[in-house]
């Protein structure tokens, strides 16, 4: 762990995107805090500030160039600051964001994040900004240090990239085809995660059910689920985003049949209709979708199902929105993560016929939002009643001193408020509550908790505070692969790219 000194340069990392985002950046963090720097305070402007970038997002570039340019009069009183951009809209832009922004000093892509501190150290020797781009990984992001910002629950990667050519994603082309961890590599990464405290991790990949193509097996992720099951003390495995087209039944057979793999499946869907799936090159069909859905609900009755949603995809007619809506009623979807679409310069999508005026992608978002929240609520209402196990978080929902009111995710992932009882549980705890009311985006317990837990992960949440460095997150050197670190509180959702 690195150790705090007078005068040690601070850092912050500024995030955008997906959960893939997330992840790097706190490898990013780590690397950083490996070469000597140390966290900036609150509300302290930081010697050197890194932007994470994402370039799925609708006007992506326009909220860089905007942040970096409110950073230009802080780095002109301070000769020591450094701004350095990464992440997928660096990989796309590379040179262009020194053009634009030339107070940057590094520019660095997806691929070799791992350069980071040595870039910024060139950078400041040399007096001129570097970039510096790789077309391929330098090393599995695994292998690099890690500070995780949460004690109780972690992010593993077990792949890379990904191998689809959907017109609206420019992912692929940023961070290249699918690259599979060894089913080694990623046991002996969950076992040393928890044993330093961690009781839930999130599996993570652009297509995480496409895992093991790169060794030839079809099967591989279904046995890896089952392979976490193995682990004394982990007791949360959740995965995301899989990818209709190549989900199998052997993956429904180890959710249901793996206890510690929670019932929850995120399953982007994207749009109902033919045409529109056609156009999107998604390989499925919402017959398949439905398929995959009616199979899982009959393995795991009880499965929270959520999913992704783009409106207004080129040439998506009003009969095309009408079948989107459709199967949103079949599904019956805990909750929906919505999109509209965006032109993405460098995707297909961008230069086809028929896009869509923005006040009707306006309209039918709406129309979608509203029967999402709809349906979201009669879910949550069912949830009314039942007795839950939730783990407790922290920096998540609400939490109000005076009322002691806390917040948590129940084994569905679905946020929970509760009330403390005479013992206050810390994040990574568990309490059982019984559900009394639902909203259409959480539930709240407000009787009597009727049972705490108090877990290692709860141990390792307490021990964080005390520590004398004023570092949150923890930080892992990793000489192997077989060593590698992890990530904060899993969340719901998914890039709109999957």
């Amino acid at each position: 762990m690195t150790v705090t000194q007078e005068g040690a340069r601070t850092y912050e990392v500024r995030t955008y995107g997906c959960q893939m985002n997330v992840h790097d950046s706190e490898r990013l963090s780590g690397l950083l805090e490996d070469a000597g720097y140390v966290p900036a305070s609150d509300g302290e402007t930081a010697d050197v500030v890194v932007f994470n970038t994402c370039a799925v997002r609708e006007n992506a570039d326009n909220r860089l160039y905007g942040n970096l340019g409110h950073l230009r009069p802080a780095k002109t009183r301070n000769p020591r600051m450094q701004i350095a951009v990464g992440g997928c809209l660096a990989q796309k832009d590379q040179g262009e964001i020194v053009r634009k922004a030339p107070w940057v000093d590094v520019v660095f892509g997806t691929h070799n994040i791992g350069s980071l501190p040595v870039l910024l150290e060139r950078a400041r020797i040399a007096g001129e900004a570097q970039v510096e781009l790789k077309e391929s990984l330098e090393v599995f992001p695994s292998t690099l240090p890690t500070k995780r910002e949460s004690a109780y629950a972690a992010w593993v990667a077990i792949s890379v990239g990904c191998n689809n050519t959907c017109t609206f994603c420019i992912v692929p082309s940023l961070r290249g085809k699918e690259k599979d961890r060894r089913p080694g590599d990623i046991l002996a990464e969950v076992q040393t995660l928890v044993g330093q405290g961690v009781l839930e991790v999130t599996l993570l990949g652009q297509n995480v059910n496409t895992y093991g193509v790169e060794f030839g097996d079809r099967l591989a992720f279904g046995k890896l689920l089952r392979s976490c099951g193995t682990i004394d003390g982990l007791e949360r495995v959740r995965f995301t985003s899989p990818h209709p087209a190549a989900f199998t039944d052997d993956v429904i057979a180890a959710m249901a049949e793996t206890p510690n793999v929670m019932h929850q499946l995120h399953m982007p869907l994207q749009s109902g209709s033919s045409q529109v799936l056609r156009a999107m090159r998604r390989s499925y069909r919402a017959e398949r979708y439905l398929g995959i859905i009616e199979r899982v609900r009959a393995a795991m009755p009880d499965a929270a199902i959520s999913t992704d949603i783009i409106v207004g995809f080129p040439g998506e007619t009003e009969e095309d929105f009408q079948a989107t809506l459709d199967v949103v009623r079949e599904s019956r979807f805990a909750n929906a993560f919505t999109f509209q679409y965006s032109i993405r310069p460098g995707t297909p999508a961008a230069t086809m016929p028929d896009q869509i005026p923005k006040e009707v992608v306006q309209e039918r978002y709406e129309r979608l939002v509203a029967l999402q929240e709809e349906i979201s609520w009669e879910e949550n209402k069912k949830q009314v009643g039942r007795t839950l196990e939730v783990l407790v978080a922290e920096g998540e929902g609400r939490k109000d001193d005076a009322t002691r009111r806390l917040s948590g995710r129940a084994p569905d992932n679905r946020l929970v408020h509760f009330t403390a009882g005479s013992e206050t549980p810390r994040p990574g705890d568990m309490v059982t509550v019984e559900v009394t009311y639902a909203a259409p985006h959480h539930l709240v317990a407000d009787g009597p908790v009727k049972g705490l837990r108090r877990t290692r992960a709860g141990d390792a949440w307490e021990s964080r505070q005390s520590a004398p460095t004023p570092s949150s997150g923890v930080l892992l050197g990793m000489p192997t692969i077989g060593r590698p670190a992890a990530a904060p509180a899993p969340a719901s959702g998914a890039c709109s790219a999957h």
